[in-house]
């Protein structure tokens, strides 16, 4: 009995979709708290729009194609 990393990404991705809005609040929240700790606040704010990038927009309701 192995790991089916197949299976663990579909659950990672779903999760994603499902609380994309709760994680992109939580890596603001951590960016925040880095740059009140360590600075370099230009830095930080690039990593936290490109970790928010990557992170599916949920679809608005109405909006289907």
């Amino acid at each position: 009995m192995g790991i089916d990393f197949n299976e663990l990404k579909q659950k990672a991705e779903g999760l994603v979709e499902q609380h994309g809005d709760k994680i992109e609040d939580g890596v603001e929240k951590a960016g925040e708290f880095v740059k009140g700790k360590f600075g370099h606040a230009e830095q930080v704010d690039q990593v936290v729009d490109k970790i928010q990038d990557m992170i599916p927009d949920k679809p608005q309701p109405g909006n289907q194609a």
